[in-house]
């Protein structure tokens, strides 16, 4: 089990946090961030360019008609640049390069993993899941679920249950609902906010957030947590699968890495800041689990009362 960690940035934070609130180093760093992982990409068998470009190549329009909510308002944090895109997740640049970018990142989690480290990853999450949550839930909610990753891979281990995939990108929902059909994937994808999903109350027994919470404002991640106690059934879980700041990797990465990470990652030191536990005890849920599932990351496991 892991503390969470609710103390100020320490100095070399600060410091990068000064680097980035000048524009044209912001931008800087952000350009050699992008650069690094297209070059490693290509370095350890991720068809980085080759992939996007396959997807660059299609007609988006019926993908994207399906899935986008014409009415939806999107919330000034999700407008802010992040993941060295100018525009967010609002890009099809960024949908089309979410997989091999996953692929690429977390191919380091473990030594010769490779392109493969993605797969470990989640394995790693699942392995937990299935462990301490013996019946497999009926309904799903997918929260985040980008362009369906952590969707279909939800499928394979729970493959009776009715999933729902949810995201405040049309474009990732595109590429997803795509995939789907690939795929011939019975999934129900959703275009929604997380804090405010207009579904009904106490309709999930299990909702999983994959690699979302550390994207995200303190304030949005309460709200957010909120609204999870209200779909979920009495006895329903809520598993959450990211960063772990009680990692060493963390706190003894090199300034000049922090920098580039930081450039991509807007509200981290907010999450880094957040006491996860107390938070979901706060939104109704009981005191979670918090177990390591890879040297960098932990998995939260919180259950509703009933």
């Amino acid at each position: 089990m892991t503390a969470a960690v609710t103390t100020a940035p320490g100095l070399a934070s600060r410091l990068v946090n000064g680097i980035l609130a000048i524009k044209p180093l912001a931008n800087l760093a952000k350009h050699q961030a992008r650069q690094m992982m297209i070059k490693r990409a290509e370095r350890i068998g991720v068809p980085w360019t080759k992939e996007v470009r396959k997807l660059q190549a299609r007609d988006w329009t019926q993908e994207l008609a399906q899935v986008q909510n014409p009415q939806i308002s999107y919330p000034e944090y999700y407008l802010r640049p992040f993941h060295a895109y100018e525009h967010g997740n609002l890009s099809w640049q960024a949908a089309f390069e979410l997989e091999v970018a996953a692929n690429t990142v977390h191919a380091g989690i473990w030594p010769n993993a490779g392109a493969k480290g993605d797969a470990q990853l989640r394995q790693s999450y699942h392995n937990i899941l299935t462990a301490q949550i013996p019946h497999p839930p009926q309904d799903i909610l997918d929260l985040a679920c980008g362009v369906g990753l952590s969707t279909f891979a939800l499928q394979e281990v729970y493959s009776q249950s009715q999933i729902t995939g949810l995201d405040l990108s049309p474009y990732f929902l595109a590429v997803a609902n795509y995939r789907a059909q690939q795929r011939q994937a019975n999934i129900n994808w959703l275009h929604a906010a997380a804090e405010s999903t207009g579904l009904p109350d106490a309709s999930f027994n299990l909702v999983s957030i994959f690699l979302m919470c550390h994207e995200l404002p303190q304030s949005v991640t309460r709200k957010i947590f909120a609204e999870m106690r209200r779909v979920l059934c009495p006895g329903g879980h809520l598993a959450i699968m990211d960063m772990n700041p009680q990692s060493e990797i963390y706190k003894k990465m090199p300034p000049y890495i922090l920098t580039l990470l930081k450039s991509t990652e807007p509200y981290l030191d907010e999450y880094f800041a957040l006491d996860i536990e107390q938070a979901l005890v706060e939104a109704g849920f009981q005191v979670p689990t918090i177990t390591r599932n890879t040297p960098r990351h932990r998995t939260v496991i919180a259950q509703v009362s009933g």
